[in-house]
């Protein structure tokens, strides 16, 4: 056997053991891979509980029974797209669903580096499938690039033992075993390949951030997302964001802590848990409770036991808010939280002023609530001897719980009828019909209404968009019911004649309670959807086919969530938020 012959054995041998021993080794998780100046880092641990949870059966003949489903499904463009699917299949001799369990199910992760550096790391459950996949792309990319007259821009390059792959000239990818190894620019590839071989001290993996952040997730999350927010923070457009609350004194009051605690923290984390058909979002930042000495700790709970109180249940709901804000503490704090008073503030202590007879509104309006308040939204009921508007809008309430109710009912009743002659006097000032006051009782309450008439008008089924609001001020017990019709008020009523009767407590440890009922959501949506085709076209500009199809895809897409529940508090020192969405699949 001659010399040539037995050194191309050797080097084919060679070259054999080294693929099997590169193809049989045990990869270690791929967070070791990831460069340890990570800033945000995505990992889905479990993708083959995504996929049953929006990929089964039952959700599959859901969404392709769907009317805007079977629509969309004649368009060339979607034609195209099945038509690749069905194509990949063939090639892997399999289904879609079974190919993505296979491609993805040891796990998916992806991380955003500096210098606009994104790298994907995937891990495959079926090695040979992954090939295939593989090749079946390296032959899509060579045919479109030779389309285009450029023949050379797919193209491989050895490092380090392995094969590295370029579609475009500026992405690398090579494949280790089941793992694809992807970066958006070659020469960063090179960096995780030498993570390989490097101690777990030049990853993510052993940041201390890394893995306090993890373990405020939970073992059983299907993703988890980790972000450094220190380098975010460093950048003008995002830190403007979090520093224009003190330009805006509601965005102040309404995310009070939230932004503050995420500002000055050092990550964030954030991790998907599945659980009966509900997706369960916990999300945590480092930043410690915000001090009593801080201007956004009115905000917070001040003794134990205190948070807010259960949103409030009426017919036809579609979002009730629960806050726990403390609105005496908030605007004795005005001038540090806005050191430029806004004119509209200005204009704001104005009005109230008149409304109040010239009381202090800090010291004898604002300090006659308690931190408790609370937003109900529901869709209105409308009677038909009284009249339908065009366009149906909601109704809207805030409600206040009061420090001395016996000593502040008649100052709020003043302040409304004020409210209310304003209006008339302004309207009547423009010849246009005024505000009819009235004073009714509901549930052992007496309560004061105005509406505008629709006695003599014959077309009732088309009302202007005015008649949609009836205001009410009603003061059972502790509470104060601001709401803009009088059925949402009786409901309101009664609702909480049922609380104070069960005596219910506050949710502790939470500061703000969200909630949305998308049933009713859809519902209202429906009833305006014509309006909102025609709107549509108006400021669109678009076809009235491609208006309806907008429309129909925003209800559609509401019509899944079946209800969605966002709660934000402190836990064990931390700044926590839980949301919950549960699919109506």
């Amino acid at each position: 056997m001659s010399r040539k012959l037995i050194l191309a054995l050797a080097l084919t041998l060679s070259a054999f053991v080294s693929f099997t021993s590169a193809v049989g080794q045990t990869l270690p998780p791929a967070i070791q891979w990831i460069p340890e100046d990570a800033i945000i880092v995505l990992e889905v641990t479990r993708p083959k509980a995504l996929l049953e949870a929006f990929c089964n059966d039952e959700a599959t003949a859901a969404i392709t029974a769907l009317p805007l489903y079977k629509q969309q499904a004649s368009n060339p463009k979607v034609q195209e797209f099945f038509n690749i699917i069905s194509f990949i299949e063939t090639t892997l001799d399999t289904n879609w669903r079974t190919a993505i369990e296979k491609l993805t199910g040891a796990g998916i992760t992806l991380a955003v580096c500096p210098e606009d550096t994104v790298f994907l790391i995937i891990d495959a459950e079926d090695e040979q499938m992954l090939e295939r996949f593989h090749e079946f792309f390296i032959n899509v990319a060579r045919s479109e690039a030779e389309k285009k007259g450029k023949y050379n821009i797919v193209k491989s390059k050895e490092y380090d033992g392995l094969t590295a792959w370029t579609f475009d000239g500026k992405e690398a990818h090579t494949i280790i075993g089941k793992r694809l190894v992807l970066a958006n620019k070659s020469e960063r590839l090179k960096n995780i390949l030498q993570n390989r071989s490097q101690t777990n001290n030049a990853s993510v993996a052993a940041n201390p951030a890394y893995q306090a952040a993890k373990r405020t997730v939970g073992t059983d999350a299907v993703a988890k997302v980790f972000v450094n927010l220190k380098p975010l923070m460093g950048i003008p457009q995002i830190a403007k964001i979090f520093n224009q609350q003190n330009e805006n004194p509601l965005a102040a009051l309404a995310f009070a802590g939230i932004l503050e605690a995420t500002r000055d923290s050092n990550w964030l984390a954030l991790g998907l848990h599945i659980e009966d058909n509900t997706l369960v979002f916990r999300a945590s930042v480092d930043s410690k409770t915000i001090s009593a000495t801080s201007p956004a700790a009115f905000a917070l709970p001040k003794k134990p036991g205190e948070g807010v109180f259960p949103n409030l249940s009426v017919p036809r709901r579609i979002a009730a808010l629960s806050f726990y804000r403390d609105l005496h503490q908030f605007y004795s704090a005005k001038d540090e939280l806005f050191p430029e008073r806004t004119s509209g503030l200005i204009f704001f202590e104005n009005m109230m002023g008149i409304f109040f007879s010239g009381r202090d509104l800090t010291n004898e309006v604002l300090a006659e609530t308690k931190p408790e308040i609370r937003f109900v939204v529901a869709e209105q009921k409308f009677d038909s001897a009284i009249g339908t508007p065009q366009i149906q809008l909601p109704a809207f309430a805030v409600i206040l719980r009061l420090q001395n109710p016996e000593q502040f009912n008649e100052v709020a009743e003043e302040a409304w009828q004020k409210a209310l002659g304003l209006i008339n006097f302004t309207r009547g000032q423009q010849a246009m019909q005024g505000l009819i006051i009235d004073r009714t009782v509901h549930g052992g309450t007496k309560f004061s209404m105005a509406y505008f008439s629709t006695s003599g008008l014959d077309e009732k089924n088309n009302l202007e968009q005015r008649f949609n609001i009836r205001p009410s001020l009603a003061m059972p017990g502790e509470y104060l019911i601001l709401s803009s019709t009088d059925d949402l008020a009786r409901d309101l009523i009664d609702s909480l004649n049922r609380e104070m009767k069960d005596k219910v407590k506050p949710i502790t440890e939470t500061h703000s309670l969200v909630e949305i009922d998308t049933a009713q959501l859809t519902s209202i949506l429906k009833a305006n959807r014509d309006i909102m085709v025609r709107s549509d076209m108006v400021k669109k500009g678009s076809t009235q086919e491609e208006a309806e199809a907008g429309i129909d895809l925003l209800i559609t897409l509401v019509k899944l969530v079946g209800r969605a529940k966002l709660g934000l508090g402190t836990h064990k020192g931390l700044t926590q938020a839980l949301l919950e969405i549960k699919l109506n699949l």
